[in-house]
C-alpha cells in the first residue's frame, strides 16, 4: 500500500514538473512555433476536469497535481493566443476551443449531478473519469497529428524535456492506475504515454537531421557572390580610361617605366666638375663674342700707332 502511494506521488511530482520547461520556452523566451492551439486549450481544460475528479473521489494527489498543471497550461495558452493573432479569430476559436468547451461542460454537469441528486461522489467521479479518459484520446491527438502532417514546420516552440517528463509521468500514472484498479487513470495514462513517445521521436529525428548552421548565414533569397579583387589604378590611367569612355576613342595605355632617381643638387654639382688626368683634355671654355664697334676701334688704334 505504501509503495502504491509512493508511485502515485512520483507520478504527481513528474506531472507537476513537466509543464515548466514549456512555460519557460513559451512565456519567458516567447517561442511558440510548433504548438497546437487545440492542445493548448485542452492543456487548461483537462486539469480542471481532473481536479473535479479528485475532489469527487477524494484523491488529493489528483487535486494537487492538476492545480499546478492547470496554472502552467493557462500561462502557455495566454502566450500562444497573444503572440499568434490568427488564433484569436472567431473561426479559429470555434475550431480550437471546441474540445475544451466539451470537457468543461462535462465537468459542470458532473458537479450539478453531485450537488443536486443523491448520487455519491464516487459514482459521479467514475462517470467523469471515463469521460476524461475518452477525452484524453482527443487531447493526445492534436499535437502529434500537427507534427506528422507538416514535418517542415518550425519546432522551436516545443520543449523536448517537457515531453520526456510527460512520458515518465504517464508511465507512472499507468502503473498507479493499474495497481489501484482505477480504469480511468491508467487508460488515460496509456493514451498520454503514446502521444508523448510520438512527439519525442519526432523531436529526436528533427534534431538528428537539422542542417549545420554556417558561421555567417547568408540572407534568405540572396545568393552568395564572390567579390573580385579590387584593382587600384594610377591616377593617369584612370583619367585616360575615363576620357576614352567619354569620347569613344580607344586610349593606349603605356605602362609606367621604372622610377627615375633624382639626385640631390650637391651630387649633381660634384659630377659636373671637369675631370683631369692623363689622356684627358681639359674642357675648353668659349670666350664671349665682342661687339662690332669695339673691334673697329681696336683696329684704328693699331693703324695710328704704326
Amino acid at each position: 500500500m505504501f509503495s502504491t502511494a509512493l508511485l502515485g506521488w512520483l507520478g504527481a511530482a513528474l506531472s507537476m514538473s513537466l509543464p515548466w520547461p514549456q512555460v519557460y520556452r513559451s512565456c519567458i523566451q516567447g517561442r511558440t512555433g510548433g504548438l497546437s492551439a487545440t492542445a493548448c486549450w485542452l492543456g487548461l481544460a483537462m486539469p480542471v476536469g481532473w481536479i473535479t475528479y479528485g475532489l469527487l473521489a477524494g484523491e488529493t494527489v489528483q487535486v494537487v497535481t492538476n492545480t499546478v498543471n492547470g496554472a502552467a497550461g493557462l500561462g502557455v495558452l495566454a502566450v500562444v493566443l497573444w503572440r499568434r493573432g490568427e488564433l484569436r479569430t472567431v473561426r479559429k476559436l470555434l475550431i480550437t476551443a471546441s474540445s475544451a468547451a466539451g470537457v468543461l461542460a462535462a465537468v459542470g454537469v458532473s458537479v450539478a449531478v453531485a450537488a443536486l441528486t443523491d448520487a455519491t461522489g464516487d459514482h459521479v467521479a467514475g462517470v467523469l473519469g471515463l469521460i476524461l479518459a475518452g477525452t484524453s484520446f482527443v487531447s493526445a491527438i492534436p499535437q502529434p497529428l500537427s507534427l506528422l502532417r507538416d514535418r517542415t514546420q518550425d519546432l522551436s516552440g516545443l520543449s523536448p524535456l517537457r515531453w520526456r517528463l510527460a512520458a515518465g509521468a504517464c508511465a507512472s500514472w499507468m502503473t498507479y492506475g493499474l495497481t489501484t484498479g482505477q480504469t480511468a487513470v491508467w487508460l488515460s495514462a496509456v493514451v498520454g504515454l503514446t502521444s508523448a513517445l510520438i512527439v519525442c521521436s519526432i523531436l529526436f529525428l528533427a534534431g538528428r537531421t537539422a542542417p549545420v548552421r554556417e558561421a555567417a548565414p547568408v540572407a534568405r533569397g540572396v545568393a552568395a557572390v564572390a567579390r573580385p579583387a579590387r584593382v587600384v589604378r594610377p591616377a593617369a590611367v584612370h583619367a585616360a580610361v575615363t576620357a576614352s569612355a567619354a569620347t569613344g576613342v580607344t586610349a593606349t595605355l603605356v605602362r609606367p617605366g621604372p622610377a627615375r632617381v633624382v639626385r640631390a643638387a650637391a651630387a649633381v654639382s660634384r659630377s659636373a666638375r671637369p675631370v683631369s688626368g692623363a689622356g684627358v683634355a681639359p674642357a675648353r671654355v668659349p670666350r664671349p663674342a665682342r661687339p662690332a664697334a669695339a673691334r673697329t676701334a681696336r683696329g684704328i688704334a693699331r693703324v695710328a700707332t704704326a
